[in-house]
């Protein structure tokens, strides 16, 4: 399926799905490309780069596929070294060195679930983000490297900023649900409103309910029922994205960013 590529010799450990029709052929196939190493994209610096067809180059941003065919790469962590005293990472992620301190420059092939040591799923419930979260906050804060160079200043600038974002993301289950479709590659456009007649009703009488209530206790029960009802959206979910049933995984995101939102305007009024 590769022999058209022209590849140069790369620590590769595996392939996963990617890539769309702009590039590849409708089999999957790579036609006329060359691959380029390394090359910096949303998909990180150990993926493929690939130059396809009628001046179409890099990876496709646009929503033309559904799925993917092709993807980057993993290589072997245990390659990467210290940028300050050349020491190899002992760990993984890799964002600061274990033997001079130092904050490493950003690698975009870690993922956020990679950060926290997560294997990337919906379901996180059992893990204590925030300890986590704390934890390299005390290795990559800036504050902590105010004395050092402008290069390691920069450093740790992006690195806490990167895990503050990871941890804002994967802690409410709304933000995480769209960051996993988008990992897989699948465009989540949230602009895009549901057209499901019934579902449009339900989110009316809710408002319509919420506006009638005569007191806080109403509006607390609710809440509560609405809570009732995004807890089962996201364990629909949850089972969409395991079975890779992303069109359901869109609706369901959908359905939850509604009763967020229900849920917000009344704690404003309690």
């Amino acid at each position: 399926m590769l022999s058209s590529l022209k590849l140069f010799k790369l620590p590769i450990k595996y392939l996963t799905p990617f890539s769309c029709s702009s590039i590849f052929g409708s089999y999957g196939e790579a036609r006329d490309a060359t691959v380029r190493w390394p090359h910096f994209s949303v998909f990180g610096p150990h993926s493929w780069f690939l130059e396809g067809l009628q001046g179409n180059s890099g990876f496709c941003s646009s929503s033309c596929c559904s799925f993917r065919v092709f993807s980057s790469f993993a290589v072997d962590k245990g390659d990467q070294k210290c940028w300050s005293c050349g020491a190899s990472a002992a760990s993984f992620p890799f964002l600061s060195c274990d033997s001079c301190r130092s904050v490493q420059p950003l690698d975009p092939s870690i993922n956020y679930f990679d950060i926290f040591g997560l294997k990337k799923g919906y379901d996180i419930r059992d893990h204590n983000l925030e300890n986590k979260y704390k934890e390299w906050q005390k290795k990559l804060h800036p504050d902590l490297v105010h004395s050092k160079s402008e290069r390691e200043k920069n450093y740790a600038a992006e690195q806490s900023l990167r895990v503050i974002e990871a941890y804002h993301t994967l802690s409410r289950p709304l933000s995480r649900a769209i960051y996993l479709v988008r990992l897989e590659g699948v465009d989540f456009d949230e602009e895009k409103t549901i057209s499901d007649p019934d579902f449009l009703v339900e989110i009316m009488e809710i408002r319509e309910s919420v506006e009638e209530a005569v007191d806080k206790e109403a509006l607390k029960q609710i809440e509560s029922e609405i809570r009732v009802k995004l807890g089962k959206a996201q364990n629909s979910y949850e089972k969409a994205f395991e079975n890779r049933d992303f069109e359901d995984a869109l609706t369901l995101i959908r359905r939850m960013t509604y009763y967020e939102r229900a849920i917000e305007e009344i704690e404003k009024k309690l």
